[in-house]
């Protein structure tokens, strides 16, 4: 009989996010989750920062003026940390869905108060955690809230379905990120994209997603979910932005544009316009065997004697503990006197050669002798 690769439905799901509202984001989100998963997908992709929102006001406002440092205070406030409620309430909607689900978060260090990344949280079927993702390099506006993650969070996971993978926004297009998980095999990829780009990128959103979602596709021979955010009138407002930017935020074209491709780099779904809605696809894993016939760069169509990569997993640790308490001598208060040796008795030193005396006593004692 062989090998059976099966075919997988899969949902991009393009949303606003309850702009800075963790609650409210992730009830938004435990309901997408399982909407789409009574439509019978197995796998679910978010867009960038979901729960609680991407801190998008870099676009329209300088970086330590009044508004950013209000917003960012607000990002860290209603932050996930995993694991916690927000976690929970995921998990449980991905088991009633019965599907793999990845959400993107801002993440926050547990117990503390000062830093944040950008994440993205995969969740299995069976209603657990498989691991997450931080993005490695923080993009534009990004770097004042967020930190880098490192290479403990970065690679494909284990599915029913083989290997998956996700990266956030412009790490999909980072040539060697996209090799290392073509190297591991990845079979469906998940990408996060915010919900607009700056106005001075040059380029609307949703060519660069189209663009992208379509490199990958041919060069892992995996199928590309890119789930994409979009703007409400709520972010609008919360924004404080001027005429022309409220402008540039309605107009259709800046936000959405979430695609699904197949391995052969062909759009199977989408692109969808600035609408909320969830995008299927039915991906038959086969066509990644078909295309990897004709181009495997993590295999035949390659030459390891002449191109290699390699990843470090490890993460620095800036802080380490040390459990084993080494004794020390008691401090002595200052002015304090060493305390005297005292002179050993007979006793003490029998069998032991006498003290040599003073070189100044000895001569004191060849003098009274002469």
């Amino acid at each position: 009989m062989g090998d059976k690769y099966p075919v997988v439905k899969v949902a991009a799901v393009q949303a606003a996010s309850v702009f800075l509202d963790r609650e409210g984001s992730t009830e938004k989100a435990c309901r997408l989750i399982r909407e789409a998963g009574r439509n019978g997908a197995r796998v679910i992709g978010f867009p960038e920062g979901f729960i609680p929102a991407h801190p998008v006001w870099y676009h329209h406002h300088s970086a330590t003026g009044a508004v950013s440092n209000k917003l960012a205070t607000e990002l860290f406030k209603n932050s996930v940390e995993i694991p916690g409620p927000e976690i929970e309430a995921l998990c449980a909607a991905a088991r009633d869905a019965n599907a793999y689900v990845v959400m993107g978060v801002c993440e926050k260090l547990p117990r503390t108060i000062g830093t944040m990344f950008n994440t993205q949280v995969y969740i299995g079927p069976d209603g657990k955690v498989i691991g997450k993702h931080q993005k490695i390099m923080p993009t534009v506006g990004e770097r004042l809230v967020h930190m880098g993650g490192f290479g403990d969070t970065f690679g494909a996971f284990q599915t029913e379905f083989g290997p998956m993978s996700a990266l956030i926004c412009g790490e999909n297009s980072n040539p060697l990120a996209v090799f290392a998980l073509t190297a591991e095999g990845t079979r469906i990829h998940v990408m996060s994209w915010p919900n607009h780009f700056p106005t001075t990128s040059g380029d609307a959103m949703r060519n660069r997603v189209s663009v992208d979602s379509r490199a990958f596709a041919q060069m892992s021979k995996a199928f590309v979910v890119s789930a994409c955010g979009t703007v409400d009138e709520d972010m609008i407002r919360k924004l404080q932005v001027g005429p022309e930017a409220e402008k540039f935020l309605r107009d259709p074209e800046c936000c959405g544009g979430s695609v699904i491709v197949a391995p052969n780099s062909r759009i199977i779904a989408g692109p969808m316009g600035s609408e909320e809605g969830i995008l299927y696809a039915e991906c038959n894993l086969e066509l990644g065997v078909l295309t990897k016939l004709r181009h495997d760069f993590a295999g035949h169509y390659n030459r390891p004697d002449i191109f290699q990569l390699q990843v470090n997993r490890a993460a620095p640790r800036i802080y380490t503990v040390h459990e084993e308490r080494v004794a020390l001598p008691p401090v002595m208060a200052p002015g304090d006197r060493v305390p005297r040796r005292e002179t050993p008795r007979l006793s003490d030193t029998a069998g032991e050669r006498p003290p040599r005396l003073d070189v100044r006593k000895r001569a004191r004692v060849r003098h009274k002798k002469r």
